[in-house]
């Protein structure tokens, strides 16, 4: 047996196939959008805040509601909050009033708690009521709340800085803001440049304090640390509480403060010998000393080393040093060695002079002891002047 169909039956069927398959799609778009475009019953809100005690808190969220629901949005609907997901206005266990949340009848049901005494650890649903047909509670989705007695360290971006001198540098502090009317207060220790704070907002609507300081780095910053302290006002009379993070920035420079000193320091006779020793501030390490004369306006290389023994004369008794690390290279003041000019004995009055005074000074004590002596054998005692005989 033969089936045939005509050309009307052919396009019958091939409307039939593209109504359905423009219902699948629509259907499998309505999925996908979860209400965006349906005008179905949904939630947003974050699912986790920590809420410090004594401070307040505000909840971002946003809903949307069923097609048929749009009109009944009005100034006559009211927020509800409870920690069960099953609730009316009668049993809410939070009623905020309007100046507490958003605009209602755009969808925005963000809502500030100023006295978070009247929160528990629990999560919490939201229910919306309006004089009319719309009341609904949104059990999909809610908040958890955790109350917390510190705040949480802020965060600082980078979390180690390793830079060379003479680079511009920003470092960003951030440091949650659960309640958006009294966010934290950051402050850099030290200030090293200028800053400047935004209120930002985070992927799920809630918010943080940032902080982005910015200056240039400097040997001065080396090992010294910097400090980004958050401080939260309480609204419940309480003291502020802070949180601080730190980081010690490692800068990398040439050698600073280049310095020679002289060993003996005092004057010292022509043609003898001192030590010179060179000492700088460097990171990293100092790698190579060398050592220059200055002769006239000549600067002869005359070694290596941190330290130096040269000897030393009234025309050569400048001298400089330069340090040079991976950085770069530092160089010393000119130093100039006092020298005591001496005539042609001055060989012979340095090294024989000491002797010939140590020589006189034996005689003079040796004298001095002999007379004395002398002088005590020709003094009678006083006992015999005084002796008186009896009759």
């Amino acid at each position: 047996m033969t089936i045939t169909t005509s050309s009307n039956d052919s396009l019958k069927l091939h409307s039939l196939a593209t109504k359905m398959a423009g219902t699948l799609t629509f259907l499998l778009v309505c999925s996908l959008l979860q209400g965006a475009l349906c005008g179905t019953f949904n939630i947003k809100m974050p699912q986790n805040i920590n809420v410090l005690r004594g401070s307040c808190v505000t909840i971002p969220c946003s809903f949307d509601v069923e097609s048929r629901f749009e009109k009944n949005l009005d100034d006559t609907c009211e927020a509800y909050w409870n920690d069960s997901p099953s609730f009316n206005s009668a049993i809410a266990k939070l009623k905020p009033t309007k100046d507490m949340t958003g605009d209602l009848t755009k969808k925005d049901c963000t809502t500030t708690f100023i006295n978070t005494n009247l929160l528990q650890r629990n999560k919490y649903y939201f229910r919306l009521e309006c004089d009319n047909a719309m009341k609904y509670t949104f059990s999909q989705a809610g908040v958890n709340i955790s109350l917390i007695d510190d705040p949480p360290s802020p965060t600082l971006t980078p979390s180690t800085l390793e830079v060379k001198e003479g680079t511009s540098v920003s470092l960003t502090c951030s440091a949650p803001a659960p309640c958006w009317s009294h966010p934290p207060a950051l402050r850099w220790t030290p200030n090293l440049g200028q800053s400047q704070e935004t209120l930002q907002e985070n992927q799920d609507k809630t918010k943080v304090k940032t902080s982005v300081m910015s200056f240039t780095a400097s040997h001065l910053h080396h090992g010294n640390k910097i400090s980004c302290t958050a401080v939260y006002q309480k609204q419940d009379g309480s003291p502020d509480v802070t949180a601080e993070t730190s980081l010690t920035p490692d800068i990398t420079y040439s050698p600073k403060n280049v310095t020679v000193s002289v060993s003996p320091s005092g004057p010292v006779p022509e043609n003898s010998n001192v030590t010179l020793t060179c000492s700088s501030n460097a990171n990293p390490a100092v790698e190579n000393y060398t050592w220059y004369r200055a002769d006239g306006d000549q600067e002869n290389f005359i070694g290596t080393g941190t330290s130096l023994n040269i000897k030393v004369s009234i025309d050569r008794r400048r001298f400089f040093c330069k340090a040079e690390n991976q950085i770069g290279v530092g160089r010393s003041n000119l130093t100039h060695v006092d020298v005591q000019y001496c005539e042609t004995h001055c060989g012979f009055y340095s090294g024989v002079l000491p002797w010939v005074l140590a020589g006189v000074f034996f005689s003079v004590s040796v004298i001095c002891a002999a007379f004395l002596c002398k002088v005590q054998k020709n003094v009678k005692p006083q006992e015999e002047d005084l002796h008186v005989t009896e009759s």
